[in-house]
This record gives C-alpha cells, sequence and structure tokens, in this order.
C-alpha cells in the first residue's frame, strides 16, 4: 500500500511556482500567478502549523495533568494501604510491618493499649461517639507521643505503640504519662475519667519476632486489665 502524502497538494503547487520560475519566457502575470498561489498556501499552512501547535499544547497539559493525578491516585492509594480509614493512624500490617524493620536491627518496646470498657461507651452513647473516642484518642498519643512516634491501630479499640531503643523502665513511664493524659480528657460530651485505657508493655531485643514481642505486651495487658484497668503493666 502506497504511502499517503499528506503535502500532495502543496507539492504540486510548488512544482508548478518551479516550471514558471524556470521557464524564462513566463511573464510577469505567469510569476504574480504562481507568486499568489505559493503565498496563499503557505498561509493556510502557517495557519494549519499554528492550529495544531495549540492543540499538541492543549495535550500536553491534559497529559500532564493526567499524569500529576495518577501519581495523587498513587500516593492516595499507598497511603490507605498503610493506615486505618477511620483514624488516619498506621494499621495493623504497618504497625507489623514497622516492628519487624526494627527488630531486625535494634530493641525494640512494644506498648498495646485497650480502651477500657469501650463496648459500654457504644452501647450508651452509640457508635458515631464510640468512633470519636477512637479518632481523639488517636488525637491524644500524637499529642503525648509527637508527630515523629511510631503507633497505630491494631483493630477495634486497640492500639500500638513503638518504642525503638527503649529500655522497659523508660517505656513504662512513656505508657504511663499516656494513660494519665487519657484518663484526664474530656472525649467529646464525655466527662473526664469516662473514658480510660489499660497497657501491656514489653522490652524486646534484637532479634525478637514481632509475634513473641506483641505476645509478652498482650499478656502484660491481660493482667492490667484483670487487675482493675486503667493502669500499666510491663511485661517480667
Amino acid at each position: 500500500m502506497a504511502e499517503t502524502d499528506l503535502f500532495e497538494f502543496e507539492s504540486k503547487i510548488l512544482a508548478g511556482a518551479r516550471a514558471v520560475f524556470d521557464d524564462i519566457e513566463a511573464g510577469e502575470t505567469g510569476y504574480r500567478d504562481a507568486l499568489g498561489q505559493l503565498i496563499g498556501h503557505y498561509e493556510r499552512l502557517m495557519r494549519e502549523t499554528r492550529r495544531l501547535i495549540r492543540r499538541s499544547d492543549r495535550e500536553e497539559l491534559e497529559m500532564n495533568r493526567l499524569n500529576q493525578r495518577l501519581q495523587e491516585l498513587a500516593q492516595e492509594l499507598g497511603f490507605r494501604v498503610r493506615h486505618d480509614s477511620l483514624t488516619r493512624a498506621l494499621n495493623r500490617g504497618a504497625v507489623i510491618e514497622q516492628a519487624t524493620a526494627i527488630l531486625a536491627r535494634d530493641s525494640l518496646a512494644v506498648v498495646i493499649l485497650d480502651i477500657d470498657n469501650f463496648k459500654r461507651v457504644n452501647d450508651t452513647f452509640g457508635h458515631p461517639v464510640g468512633d470519636m473516642v477512637i479518632c481523639e484518642l488517636v488525637d491524644c498519643l500524637r499529642q503525648a507521643l509527637g508527630e515523629t512516634a511510631i503507633f497505630g491501630r491494631l483493630g477495634g479499640e486497640e492500639f500500638a505503640v513503638l518504642l525503638p531503643g527503649v529500655d522497659l523502665a523508660a517505656s513504662v513511664k512513656v505508657a504511663e504519662s499516656v494513660r494519665l493524659q487519657i484518663a484526664q480528657k474530656a472525649f467529646g460530651s464525655l466527662s473526664p475519667g469516662q473514658v480510660t485505657a489499660s497497657f501491656g508493655v514489653s522490652w524486646n531485643a534484637c532479634g525478637t519476632s514481632y509475634d513473641e514481642a506483641y505476645r509478652l505486651a498482650d499478656e502484660a495487658l491481660y493482667v492490667a486489665k484483670r487487675t482493675g484497668r486503667d493502669r500499666v503493666v510491663g511485661a517480667r
């Protein structure tokens, strides 16, 4: 199949003009006619070129906009994969990933906290209030621990705080400070003291598995719940 010549008509005009130019007997009228046709087609080509450039610019802008949106969506998807949809704190998978990475190179204290009698909060005040309590507890953690702290929601009313390179005694003090802030905080329309949390803390040497670190902290948390709630217990 022969290739289409996009400038076939213009080529004919150019050939005609060249023929006039080569004809030494061509008169003034011939030259003017040939020049007029060349000018007319040149102007048309200029108009078409400008139109194509404008179209290309618009398409480039649209392509850039689409690429930017794709990058934004990729970042948003990456955030959602690693963060809890309600609180925007790290989710369980991200907490495990972070803890495993830390334990591969350093010691790690794991603090597990659980809101006391959370079912009673939901049953008494409704699930929207329960969600509000969970979100405000995350805000409380940020204020108590700092923006660079590593913590996340493991599920329901259970949260984890990771303290790399911090020994057990210091980690218990951190947990106690957070416990006091929660107990003294008025969550929404609730009075201070209506929301409390219990804490279990484990210290783990470098090379410990996350499952073992979590198990020890969870056992300490169970002791805190069993012995009265609203307290911190370190694993022994």
